[in-house]
């Protein structure tokens, strides 16, 4: 069977990742929540060097052109004050009558219990670089506002777009990761349908020495695991990941036992 692009398995990967969490608002923020599509090939031309979360953008923008319930009346609408851009509304929206301003956020975070006495403050970005309460505040203190600028109130108006009618959700996915050995105890507050694998020290790995492995690019950690890649021995495995952790880089990692089971993990280099 031909194998799929990497590009459709992208987009593929971002369908299947849950929401962070649903019904119910998490830190005041509400979730877009809309039922599952017919799955389509996504054909759009993107440039070589694309960032992830831009590249999400598109999906995002691929997925909601799928309904006939949803029209999108502006996407990236850059709010510019005395010659500065000040920031951007991902997604004008209308969902039948109900107008949208849409936030996109597609996050990989781990949980580190040491982290923080707080729940929710224990989500962590693989190079414990961000977090979850980081993007949180950020949403909120930064990106949300912004539709409330002056200079925003004035593009809208040129779009004729009623800013007072605008109710303003997030579209917030992500894949998550629990330290190892794993605990089957769910975690609060957020969609434990979004634990993808375990995250894992470099010194834990020689347990795993008769699997395989695979190390995909960062624009391919939205990718399912699947067979048809180039998996190498544990040996070859531990001299490509050294030098990733000796830069301080937490790589996503594919492994599959001699049973073919598979599971996404990161290492950590802290």
């Amino acid at each position: 069977m031909k194998q799929k692009p990497d590009i459709q398995l992208q987009y593929e990967g971002f369908l299947n990742t849950p929401l962070l969490w649903k019904s119910k608002q998490l830190e005041g923020l509400v979730q877009f929540e809309i039922p599952p599509t017919t799955l389509t090939l996504f054909q759009e031309s993107i440039p070589l060097k694309i960032r992830l979360g831009k590249l999400v953008e598109r999906f995002v923008s691929h997925e909601l052109n799928q309904y006939e319930s949803i029209d999108i009346l502006r996407e990236n609408l850059q709010i510019i004050e005395n010659k500065i851009t000040i920031g951007e509304l991902d997604c004008l929206l209308k969902l039948e009558e109900e107008l949208i301003h849409l936030e996109v956020v597609y996050k990989f975070y781990l949980y580190d219990a040491k982290h923080s006495s707080q729940e929710i403050a224990r989500w962590i970005g693989p190079n414990r670089k961000d977090s979850l309460v980081q993007k949180l505040k950020k949403l909120k203190e930064k990106q949300l506002p912004i539709l409330f600028r002056k200079q925003t109130k004035l593009d809208l108006k040129k779009l004729q777009i009623d800013l007072y009618e605008i109710t303003q959700k997030t579209y917030f996915k992500a894949q998550l990761f629990v330290p190892y050995p794993i605990k089957t105890s769910l975690l609060p507050e957020i969609n434990n349908d979004c634990i993808k694998g375990f995250y894992i020290q470099k010194s834990q790995l020689k347990q795993f020495d008769d699997h395989t492995f695979y190390i995909p690019s960062k624009m391919n950690w939205l990718i399912d695991v699947h067979n048809n890649v180039s998996w190498i021995a544990f040996i070859d495995f531990i001299s490509e990941l050294t030098e990733l952790l000796n830069n301080e880089k937490s790589p996503l990692c594919w492994l599959k036992d001699s049973k073919g089971n598979t599971k996404k993990i990161f290492v950590v280099w802290w």
